[in-house]
């Protein structure tokens, strides 16, 4: 009697069925036919009406570009509004020390002791960035468009003064309305209307509310607390010297009277946005950890620092990274309310580049202008991930 096949050869004999991988070849390139062609509509939105626009930008910056497109001008355009490669490669080689500097702060607190001894470097190297930054800044001033790079400086004071106090009062009265006080529905309708509304409507009623005359809104309030008249927006004068009468040189006399004017409306428009994000968040934190905490003896107040911040932190990260790209970018409130009699402390890099673009008929240099901003942008976000990113609890 002979012994049965073993399985292997009985496997081995049994022909594969034919057609079968060419079929599942054929049906796997049909769906992805099928899903390109889904998603090429979005395509070509992307391609035509943000990647040629941004290419196109970059090619006219390389160009002495007035109406109509000029010679080649290489990094002219650049070089005019930097001042050469010097100060710029200052620059960025401070940011690359601020860089070097938080990776070995961080490191030597992760408890390993070998990364211990690298902390009083950090510290040099975050004091060589500050020098750095700082020369290679003067080199761009000296040298460069000193109203271009002023504009930048309006931008950053605009973005730095507003984004956090927008951020705290936001997360604030999220905190109060998420507690069902009285009129709930009315009042996150009433801090959200200001969003919604058209902002250069609600622009020009600021711009009438802190007029510099005695009879403003603003002035008339001033009034009644026994407190000098303002100039409000039509005040250049630093904030320092208006409220401290300081006399400091350059950037460290701060943002103007009239640049503190126009980080009023963008708190007073945004906050609201900001109420609606964060009552989102707060629906998702369980309510378990506030009734244990209450059982513990945790009070209001050690709630919100212990559980709601922490158990917020990932919605309060994208509202900051929104806000700070948003408030870099910033035009349409900032252009009607500026008035000449602020001698430009208003106008940020938006507002420069439009006027560069719109009144001067420059171009080329608009495009190097935007293209600025943009790696500005892109900059700071890129440190904002690095720096607060990795603070963010997801739970």
């Amino acid at each position: 009697m002979s012994a049965p096949p073993s399985t292997s050869t009985s496997r081995a004999s049994v022909p594969p069925k034919p057609g079968v991988s060419g079929q599942t070849a054929r049906r796997r390139r049909g769906e992805a036919s099928t899903a390109y062609l889904f998603i090429l509509p979005a395509l070509l939105l992307i391609a035509v009406f943000g990647l040629f626009p941004i290419g196109y930008s970059l090619y006219m910056s390389l160009y002495n570009w007035r109406v109509r497109q000029g010679e080649f001008a290489g990094l002219d355009n650049y070089k005019q509004l930097l001042g050469g490669v010097q100060g710029p490669l200052a620059f960025v080689a401070g940011l690359a020390l601020i860089l070097l500097a938080h990776w070995l702060w961080t490191g030597a607190f992760q408890g390993q002791n070998w990364f211990r001894w690298l902390r009083l470097p950090a510290a040099l190297a975050l004091m060589a960035a500050g020098v750095t930054i700082a020369l290679g800044w003067n080199v761009m001033v000296r040298s460069g468009d000193a109203a271009f790079l002023q504009s930048l400086i309006v931008t950053l004071y605009y973005a730095v003064l507003s984004i956090p106090v927008q951020i705290v009062f936001a997360l604030i009265l999220a905190a109060l309305l998420y507690r069902g006080l009285p009129g709930q529905g009315f009042f996150r309708s009433l801090y959200f209307l200001p969003y919604v509304m058209p902002v250069v409507a609600t622009a020009a009623v600021f711009r009438a509310i802190f007029s510099p005359r005695d009879t403003s809104l603003a002035n008339t309030v001033l009034g009644w607390l026994h407190v000098a008249p303002q100039g409000w927006l039509f005040d250049p004068r630093p904030l320092s010297q208006v409220l401290f009468g300081w006399q400091l040189p350059g950037v460290w006399a701060g943002p103007s009277m009239a640049l503190a004017t126009v980080v009023l409306f963008g708190i007073w428009t945004f906050v609201g946005y900001n109420v609606v994000i964060f009552l989102a968040g707060l629906t998702g934190i369980p309510k378990d950890l506030y009734e244990a905490a209450e059982i513990d003896g945790a009070g209001a107040a050690a709630q919100f620092l212990y559980i709601t911040v922490p158990m917020l932190s990932p919605v309060i990260f994208y509202v900051a990274l929104v806000g700070l790209i948003g408030a870099l970018q910033a035009f349409n409130h900032i252009y009607v309310m500026r008035v000449p009699s602020a001698q430009g402390t208003v106008d940020s890099a938006s507002v420069y580049i439009f006027d560069t673009f719109y009144q001067n008929n420059n171009y080329g240099l608009a495009a190097a202008e935007s293209f600025i901003l943009f790696f500005l942008i892109l900059a700071l976000t890129l440190f904002q991930f690095r720096f607060f990113g990795r603070k963010v609890f997801y739970g």
